[in-house]
């Protein structure tokens, strides 16, 4: 780690209550590592906001019986091809699959792919998770 500052902040004892309540919700050892990662929370979403490059995975369930499913997922990632690093496929049942595809690319790029394979028609649940490649943090 770099080197430490020390700073202190006043906040209302509500207000501290209830962050001591998330802070052991989340198993934050300490005040301090509580802080340091809501700023790093914080510091990503201002990288997505001005659509910086971020990476990330994005996570689909979908039934692999849907006519032309496979083949219009598979179709939407290689139009993207430059924003996709793997995926991963898991058969989860008879019916069901899993798709994992880590993405990288501007924030907005990714956020155009993610929302064009979450509209397929068949896809039953999915979620981007985007992050920073950590140069500012």
């Amino acid at each position: 780690m770099s080197n430490l500052a020390r700073f202190s902040i006043s906040v209302e004892s509500d207000l501290l209550e209830q962050f001591l309540a998330l802070a052991d919700k989340r198993s934050w050892r300490n005040r301090s590592e509580a802080i340091r990662d809501l700023m790093r929370e914080a510091l990503v979403r201002e990288e997505w906001e001005n659509d910086e490059e971020i990476v990330g995975t994005l996570t689909l369930v979908y039934d692999h019986h849907r006519r032309e499913l496979s083949d219009r997922l598979t179709s939407i990632q290689h139009d993207h091809h430059e924003l996709i690093l793997s995926t991963l496929h898991v058969h989860l049942d008879h019916d069901n699959c899993l798709e994992v595809i880590a993405v990288r690319g501007r924030a907005a790029q990714v956020q155009q792919i993610a929302d064009a394979l979450l509209a397929v028609r068949g896809v039953k649940h999915g979620r981007l998770t985007a992050t920073t490649l950590g140069r500012r943090i």
